[in-house]
Protein backbone atom coordinates (compact mmCIF):
# COMPACT_ATOMS: atom_id res chain seq x y z
CA UNK A 1 0.00 0.00 0.00
CA UNK A 2 1.63 3.33 -0.58
CA UNK A 3 0.97 6.46 1.38
CA UNK A 4 1.63 10.00 0.66
CA UNK A 5 2.22 12.02 3.13
CA UNK A 6 3.26 15.84 2.89
CA UNK A 7 5.74 16.46 6.03
CA UNK A 8 5.96 19.20 8.62
CA UNK A 9 8.75 19.14 10.66
CA UNK A 10 9.72 21.75 13.59
CA UNK A 11 5.88 21.60 14.77
CA UNK A 12 4.79 22.02 17.96
CA UNK A 13 2.85 19.08 18.63
CA UNK A 14 2.85 15.51 16.65
CA UNK A 15 -0.16 14.62 15.13
CA UNK A 16 -1.11 12.40 11.60
CA UNK A 17 -3.89 14.33 9.78
CA UNK A 18 -5.88 12.03 7.61
CA UNK A 19 -6.73 13.76 4.15
CA UNK A 20 -8.18 10.47 2.75
CA UNK A 21 -7.56 6.85 2.90
CA UNK A 22 -3.48 7.09 0.92
CA UNK A 23 -2.64 10.70 2.45
CA UNK A 24 -1.65 12.38 5.46
CA UNK A 25 -0.20 15.04 6.99
CA UNK A 26 2.54 14.32 9.64
CA UNK A 27 3.55 17.20 11.94
CA UNK A 28 6.58 16.12 13.80
CA UNK A 29 9.22 17.74 16.66
CA UNK A 30 12.62 16.62 15.10
CA UNK A 31 14.49 19.09 12.88
CA UNK A 32 14.70 18.18 9.11
CA UNK A 33 18.45 17.15 9.33
CA UNK A 34 19.89 13.96 8.75
CA UNK A 35 16.88 11.76 8.33
CA UNK A 36 15.26 12.59 11.57
CA UNK A 37 12.36 13.26 10.07
CA UNK A 38 11.85 10.86 7.92
CA UNK A 39 12.42 8.30 10.96
CA UNK A 40 10.48 10.11 13.00
CA UNK A 41 7.74 9.72 10.33
CA UNK A 42 8.23 6.18 9.81
CA UNK A 43 7.38 5.66 13.29
CA UNK A 44 3.87 7.55 13.53
CA UNK A 45 3.15 5.76 10.32
CA UNK A 46 3.78 2.46 12.09
CA UNK A 47 2.08 3.30 15.07
CA UNK A 48 -0.86 4.24 13.34
CA UNK A 49 -1.22 1.30 10.66
CA UNK A 50 -0.30 -1.01 13.70
CA UNK A 51 2.96 -2.62 11.73
CA UNK A 52 6.02 -3.30 12.87
CA UNK A 53 8.96 -0.40 11.60
CA UNK A 54 10.46 -2.66 9.05
CA UNK A 55 7.36 -2.70 7.27
CA UNK A 56 7.47 0.84 7.09
CA UNK A 57 9.77 1.48 3.32
CA UNK A 58 10.31 5.64 2.69
CA UNK A 59 9.76 5.53 -1.49
CA UNK A 60 10.56 9.07 -2.44
CA UNK A 61 11.09 12.26 -1.02
CA UNK A 62 13.96 11.86 0.68
CA UNK A 63 15.08 15.55 1.36
CA UNK A 64 11.53 16.91 0.23
CA UNK A 65 8.13 17.96 2.06
CA UNK A 66 6.11 15.54 0.22
CA UNK A 67 7.16 11.91 0.82
CA UNK A 68 6.02 8.36 -0.69
CA UNK A 69 6.24 5.88 1.90
CA UNK A 70 5.25 1.45 1.19
CA UNK A 71 3.46 -0.21 4.26
CA UNK A 72 3.49 -3.74 3.81
CA UNK A 73 0.09 -5.12 5.31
Amino acid sequence: MKVFVKARPKSKEEKIEKIDENHFVISVKELPERGKVNEAIRKKLADYFNVPLSHVILKTGFSARNKVFEIKI
